[in-house]
Order: structure tokens, then C-alpha cells, then sequence
């Protein structure tokens, strides 16, 4: 059945999101939060947020920047193995989830985890699992850059063992081993982004090299982005959106050294809406992947927030206050004709 021409989108979600700080987080917060009912926020600030007091002061920062919009920051933690049980309890209420990183394998992720030694990680993880913490982990080893990922899932599968009361979602996942391991586990959990739905490493570096679309983890083959359509087309309940928006500024983005990271975050929900009316998936499947399954992982529930979508060309803005979007000065199929408070 096709998409209407025009049709309403139930407080969408965005559970992995990065909204930098100072005049960054000023110039683009409000790319999410006019579209965005939440946001998981990402804790990789330089100095990394770790402690109780620096996200309450982050999260401050942010409803400053977003001012009236209707958009609640889900706050996460840099994940440390020295948290103990009292220091998590502490801030329990304070946070959605603890993000974990490797060491260095992505943006101000250097103070991350060196080792995954489960002895060592043990008093953190089981104190999380008591207190349903969920763990988000950018899940890549330090491979070769295309294996990274799939080499890092046999990792998801020894913490998905040995804590099985752990909620744990890998974070923007690539591959078609990260969708198999959704279902040998009942405690592993993903994210999606709009970008690895639509791209492949070819869309990349095949021809022209195209910075704005380098990220990390890289984009794959076309045969991992059939994977991943198949279980977010599908709505699979294990899975949901997450945009890994990561702004730059553009001279970090077209400069030797490109930063990693895919600018979606204007126009995800226009992208999303034209690859599920492309693959001919129902609308109630678009609103379960961009909600539902969300707010049930998540056992959230959000500001109610309509945004109403209408089938008519959209050119994408060439930058946003100096963050080059994707697909920037194209023509995409959907516009979001208006956004409103839901009752």
C-alpha cells in the first residue's frame, strides 16, 4: 500500500545522536529538537562527560541551546571500569544508558576501554545490570577498517554471555554478523542510522572522494546494506533509529584528515520516509523503527510530539550555520510540512 501524500509521524526518536558543545551545540541542537521528540545523547565531549555533575551541567547546556523546542535530552555516561555500584546508583536517575568506546577507534573516544577483559569489567556491568542500565557500545576492534565491526561482535557475544541481565545495544551497526547476532541473544539490542541504509563504501570513495559521507563505523558492501534494510524495514523489534548525526565544522569535513562523521539530522525523517515508501514497507513499520521500538527498549515515555510529512521535493540546504548535511543541494522526495505538539 503506498505512503499518502501527506501523513503524521508519532513522537519520533532519535537514540543516538551527537550534539557537540558550545557554539556547535548552539548552531545545530535545533536541527533535532524541532523534528525529534528525544534524543539519546552521545558522552564523547573533550573532557569525556563522567560524573554526575557534568551531565547535569551538559544536559543545562543543551535546554539552553534548544530553548522552547519540545526535546528531552536523554542524557548517557563515558563508560569507566571504576564505576562502582554507589557512584551508578547515584546518578541512576540522572541517565538513559552508559556509553562504551574502544580506545581511540573514533571521535574523542581516547579515554575509552584498552581491553575487554570481563574480570575487569565485571563490578561495573553487574552493577549496571542490577540497576537496568542499558550499555551502548560502538562495537569495532582496530582491525582492517572493513572488518572492524565484524570482528568486535564475538566481544558482543562474550558481555552478552556473561551478563545476561544487561541491556546492551550495538551502536550504528553495519553488517550483516551484527544482524545475525541480534537474534542469538535476547539481551543484544541495536541502532540504525539513515546513513548506512542508503550508502555503501562505494557511495564514498568508488569515484570522487566524498568526505560528508566518511564515517565511522565506515559504510560496507551492498551486501551488509541489504542486511540492515531487511531488520529496519521490517521494524524488527530488537532494532531501532539512531542517527549517529555527527556534525563538523566544514573546513574539519574538506580538509586533509576528514573528520568522521554523516550530518543527518535536518532531514532524517524525510529519508527514512522515502526509503520505506521506496521498499514499498508500511507506514506502521516506519513509526515502530523511528518510536515503538524505542520507547519499549528503552521502557521510555517521551513527550508526544506530531510531525506531519508531505510528498513534495525538498532541496537540501548546501550547510547548516557551517555543517554540510548529506546529500547537501540535492533533491530529496519528502518536505516536513509541520511540526506540533501532540496531546
Amino acid at each position: 500500500m503506498p505512503f499518502p501524500t501527506q501523513f503524521t509521524l508519532d513522537t519520533p526518536l532519535d537514540m543516538h545522536l551527537h550534539l557537540r558543545d558550545g557554539e556547535m551545540l548552539h548552531n545545530i541542537a535545533k536541527a533535532s529538537a524541532q523534528t525529534f521528540s528525544g534524543a539519546i545523547i552521545m558522552p564523547n565531549l573533550v573532557p569525556p562527560v563522567s560524573s554526575k555533575e557534568e551531565v547535569i551541567a551538559y544536559k543545562a547546556r543543551i535546554e539552553e541551546a534548544i530553548g522552547t523546542e519540545n526535546f528531552t535530552p536523554y542524557m548517557t555516561l563515558f563508560f569507566k571500569p571504576v564505576y562502582d555500584r554507589a557512584f551508578l546508583e547515584d546518578l541512576r536517575d540522572d541517565i538513559a544508558a552508559i556509553k562504551l568506546y574502544p580506545a581511540g577507534i573514533t571521535t574523542n573516544s581516547e579515554g575509552g576501554v584498552s581491553g575487554f577483559d570481563i574480570e575487569e569489567l565485571r563490578p561495573a556491568l553487574e552493577a549496571m545490570s542490577d540497576l537496568d542500565i542499558p550499555l551502548c557500545v560502538h562495537g569495532e576492534t582496530n582491525g582492517f577498517v572493513m572488518d572492524r565491526e565484524a570482528e568486535f561482535v564475538s566481544i558482543y557475544e562474550r558481555l552478552a554471555a556473561a551478563f545476561p541481565r544487561l541491556k546492551i545495544i550495538m551502536e550504528h551497526i553495519t553488517t550483516k554478523e551484527s544482524v545475525a547476532a541480534l537474534d542469538r541473544f535476547k539481551n543484544l539490542y541495536a541502532t540504525i542510522t539513515v546513513h548506512h541504509l542508503f550508502i555503501t563504501l562505494d557511495d564514498v570513495a568508488g569515484g570522487m572522494l566524498q568526505p560528508h559521507l566518511f564515517c565511522k563505523p565506515i559504510a560496507k558492501r551492498p551486501e551488509d546494506r541489504e542486511a540492515l534494510l531487511k531488520v529496519a524495514l521490517d521494524a524488527h523489534p530488537k532494532v531501532m533509529f539512531g542517527s549517529d548525526s555527527a556534525p563538523h565544522p566544514r573546513e574539519a569535513k574538506e580538509s586533509c584528515g576528514c573528520a568522521a562523521g554523516v550530518f543527518t539530522a535536518p532531514i532524517a525523517l524525510q529519508l527514512l520516509t522515502q526509503l520505506f515508501e521506496a521498499h514499498d514497507a508500511p507506514i506502521e513499520k516506519l513509526q515502530a523503527f523511528i518510536s515503538g521500538n524505542a520507547r519499549r527498549i528503552y521502557d521510555i515515555t517521551p513527550s508526544a510530539k506530531e510531525v506531519v510529512l508531505e510528498k513534495r521535493p525538498f532541496v537540501v540546504p548546501a550547510d547548516y550555520n557551517g555543517v554540510v548535511p548529506m546529500y547537501a543541494g540535492e533533491t530529496i522526495d519528502y518536505t516536513i510540512r509541520e511540526v506540533r505538539d501532540g496531546q
